[in-house]
């Protein structure tokens, strides 16, 4: 017959052994899931960058241009909007394309120059989405560039 102590003492190494199972086993799915993720993040790392098409923009566009419009009808201040919403035209084909746009060939542009490019084109679709939501400056100011550039191709 075994003593308590001993019963104790064997009970105790059991309970060790299911523990450090349980720990391997965590461990093993830990280190698997890791290795899983290492995996994934090369394959994303090797996928080659697409440029934006033209398609592509137009939807970016018209993103911008629907939140600016939810926000402006929201009472958040326009100037916040419009920028919150050419940042992300921004960011996602930096993200998305690394900054290239099928129509520039090989260049790629910087935050800066998309961020630009965002907020004049997000004001365009917006003053055909709502029009009343965009300030008399702002539409004045868009107006007066597109005017500029229109001009400037023609050249």
């Amino acid at each position: 017959m075994l003593s308590c102590s001993k019963y104790y003492y064997l009970m105790s190494i059991n309970y060790l052994k299911r523990i450090s199972k349980l720990l391997g086993i965590g461990l093993f799915i830990s280190f698997s899931l890791f290795e899983i993720n290492t995996v994934n993040n090369q394959i994303k790392a090797e996928k080659k960058l697409v440029a934006a098409s033209e398609k592509d923009l137009f939807l970016y566009r018209q993103m911008g241009a629907s939140y600016l419009c939810i926000a402006s009808k929201a009472d958040v201040d326009f100037n916040k909007g419009l920028g919150i919403a050419s940042a992300t035209f921004a960011n996602v084909i930096t993200g998305k394309h690394g900054g290239a746009i099928k129509e520039l060939g090989n260049e790629k542009l910087d935050q800066k120059k998309l961020y630009n490019a965002g907020t004049f084109q997000i004001v365009g679709s917006a003053l055909d989405i709502c029009p009343e939501s965009i300030p008399k400056n702002i539409k004045n100011d868009y107006e007066k560039r597109l005017k500029q550039l229109v001009k400037g191709s023609k050249k």
